[in-house]
């Protein structure tokens, strides 16, 4: 074979090789193309609905609040009703006075406050600061090792 034929056929064979490989890339290339759109679509479904959730979420929560408001008036109303009847009909004065105070808003039990829960005991109890400890000698000159609880 002459020379001039081998470099046409090595041409050729570049060539064709060339066309494979860019081929080869562009499929690659293209499917992780395809999967982050696939991916991206996917993406944009779900935040559409945990918008759509979230709404429908605010609508309960409105709703629900609404007719706790109701439920609040009809039972002041109801309230009401039952104070005027009683002060219309009735003869028992504690009756009235209680129904009364009721529609006030006044309570007899003041003395139910709370208090707060705390991380350390008044007593010598297992919340108590030295409590499994060896009681030391006191030093009268050394400082006290705790400050006072406020």
């Amino acid at each position: 074979m002459n020379e001039s034929n081998i470099d046409w056929i090595l041409a050729i064979a570049c060539f064709l090789a060339g066309i494979g490989i860019g081929a080869l890339c562009y499929h690659l290339l293209n499917a992780n193309v395809a999967r982050n759109q696939k991916t991206r679509q996917k993406l944009a479904e779900r935040e559409l609905e945990l918008t759509q959730f979230r709404d429908a979420l605010n609508d309960h929560f409105s709703k629900a609040s609404d007719l706790t408001d109701q439920i609040q008036r009809a039972g002041n109303e109801l309230r009401q009703h039952l104070a005027s009847g009683a002060a219309t009909l009735c003869d028992d004065s504690q009756l009235k006075r209680r129904l009364l105070d009721t529609d006030t808003g006044e309570e007899d039990n003041e003395d139910n406050t709370l208090d707060l829960p705390r991380d350390y005991a008044d007593n010598r109890g297992t919340l108590s600061e030295d409590f499994g400890l060896k009681p030391q000698p006191e030093d009268t000159d050394a400082a006290p090792a705790t400050p006072p609880r406020i």
